[in-house]
């Protein structure tokens, strides 16, 4: 009998994913706590409204609280206790009353105990977060104070409570400020249509809102504010189809975002060819980003305006593959030394910058008769990324939860395309690596993660053996035992949601994706390889469960 082909397996799960980002137009992102209970509220005509009822109670946890870690359960929590509250007060429900009484009731609990400790409260740096939190507190608020005048049996603990308190830094005037400019019949910015349940009543049928595919902003939430309680008129069938065809994917809930495919493409071809895991990109793929790159760049999704993440990392992965295209159209994001994400933005994003960085320097790379401006601006983004490096090696951004992906992005960046400049900014990265590895092999901001365990590895394996030699090696080698002993599982281990948009979320292929870049680089690696068995690697049940995908 003849022993089974370890590449073989590999590209057969390789092959697998790219089957499935270029046959699934929407993309594979979790379900939202978020625009799940936004739906609830908004739409409850809408089909699977009572699984989307029991999603958001068999969602809380046991202390009360919904969502992420930290700061990060506020806003799914506000979202969530508002649509039950909501839910409580509508004359029919297919849900148990008490069962929606008590789970309301246990969110109030935590919500004033939070945000009326007195202590300061602050809020991550997610989408719109600056809109959505004053609005579902003045909601929930709302509902408070009507339970003043007709106290509901199971909620009249609240009669005469205090209000729900703004966190800190937060006034509500910028939320105020966009409802009368929407009053005045002034056109909103395009970004913020992917947040327009921030609105209110205001969102319903608003003319200046253009539905793309049915879909407002690209998000369930918004496209429900804009179709309102109502019975949708015959010129918003798109609209409902869209949320017809999101809600059935799942039964029900809902992701944050949809259709991505465009973002889930040009991220999981990124990462493949990154590591240079050399299996063909089908055709489609190509195709498709090649024809998202308009004049202002690519953007994430139908709906959504052009960006300079989701450009860079399309056109990084486009010369990656082989099918390089001019970076030029990434000019019109560039704000002195560095780059915007989107026009008018509160904070910069490393990670974007960082792709910026590996799309002009890819480019270049290949194209050594270009004009000294792409030199230049390599050299100045380099010195800008550098100098956004904390103290400890590592790296913050606006996009994701954990440093390991600002981490990730900004020292393979430096690594590749920094110079000898960048090697000390790596070098500071490598050792923070080191440092806060876990002692079960893993990384993690919370706990360990298979995501985050990825990214570590990929800057051991790119640039830490060649600074900290045995040392990132055995490192390596741990790592690569933790994501090959969850691989063993029967289930696979679950993705925590880390990357931002309104709530948190978890790209799933892509993640897979960066975990079979690691596990491929670590493979390829001698000294890891025999410290850590991935001559075994993967495992039958990690190729069957893509094969069903």
């Amino acid at each position: 009998m003849s022993r089974p082909n370890p590449w073989s397996a590999r590209r057969s799960v390789v092959e697998s994913l790219l089957t499935g980002i270029a046959s699934d137009s929407w993309g594979e992102i979790s379900l939202s706590i978020y625009d799940t209970a936004r739906l609830v509220t908004l739409v409850p005509w809408l089909t699977g409204h009572a699984a989307r009822v029991r999603f958001l109670v068999a969602s809380q946890q046991c202390s009360g609280w919904w969502g992420g870690e930290s700061s990060y359960c506020l806003l799914p929590t506000l979202s969530a206790t508002e649509a039950l509250l909501t839910s409580v007060r509508r004359a029919q429900n297919e849900v148990d009353r008490d069962i929606l009484i008590n789970a309301a009731g246990r969110g109030l609990r935590v919500l004033f105990a939070y945000l009326n400790s007195g202590r300061a409260v602050s809020l991550p740096d997610t989408v719109a977060v600056e809109i959505l939190v004053p609005a579902l507190i003045a909601d929930i608020n709302s509902h408070v104070d009507r339970f003043g005048s007709a106290p509901l049996p199971g909620l009249d603990l609240w009669h005469d409570r205090a209000r729900l308190a703004l966190p800190d830094h937060v006034s509500g005037d910028v939320l105020a400020r966009l409802r009368d400019s929407v009053r005045a019949g002034r056109t909103l910015p395009a970004k913020l249509a992917h947040s327009l349940e921030a609105l209110g009543g205001l969102a319903r049928n608003l003319s200046s809102v253009r539905p793309v595919r049915g879909a407002v902003g690209c998000s369930p939430s918004a496209t429900a504010a804009w179709l309102g309680a109502g019975t949708p008129s015959a010129a918003q069938r798109a609209s409902v189809a869209y949320l017809e065809s999101v809600q059935e994917r799942h039964g029900g809930p809902v992701p944050i975002c949809a259709p991505v495919s465009l973002f889930e493409r040009s991220w999981v071809t990124a990462a493949l060819v990154s590591a240079d895991v050399r299996v063909p990109i089908p055709d489609g793929v190509i195709d498709s980003l090649t024809a998202a790159l308009g004049e202002s760049g690519a953007a994430a999704g139908p709906g959504l305006p052009p960006d300079s993440d989701d450009t860079a990392v399309t056109l990084y992965a486009l010369a990656r593959a082989g099918f390089a295209r001019s970076p030029d159209c990434l000019w019109s994001y560039q704000v002195g030394d560095h780059f915007s994400s989107f026009g008018h933005e509160r904070t910069w994003s490393t990670s974007a910058n960082a792709h910026v960085l590996q799309a002009f320097g890819a480019y270049a790379a290949d194209h050594a008769q270009r004009p000294s401006r792409y030199r230049g601006t390599i050299r100045r983004l380099s010195a800008w990324l550098a100098e956004q490096q904390r103290p400890d090696g590592s790296w913050t951004d606006k996009w994701h939860a954990s440093p390991y992906y600002a981490t990730v992005c900004c020292a393979l960046a430096l690594a590749h395309y920094g110079g000898e400049t960048a090697d000390h900014a790596v070098h500071k990265a490598v050792r923070w690596i080191l440092d806060t590895q876990h002692g079960d092999g893993s990384w993690g901001r919370w706990q360990g993660t298979r995501e985050e365990t990825a990214y570590a590895l990929r800057i051991l394996l790119t640039s830490g053996i060649r600074h900290r030699g045995d040392t990132a090696a055995r490192a390596a080698a741990r790592g690569c035992v933790f994501l090959l002993r969850s691989d063993t599982k029967t289930e696979p281990a679950q993705h925590p949601s880390l990357w931002h948009d309104k709530d948190l979320y978890t790209p799933v292929r892509i993640v897979d994706a960066e975990v079979f870049a690691a596990l491929s680089l670590a493979h390829a690696d001698p000294r890891v390889a025999a410290l850590s068995s991935t001559r075994n690697w993967p495992p039958a049940n990690w190729r069957a469960r893509h094969d069903t995908e």
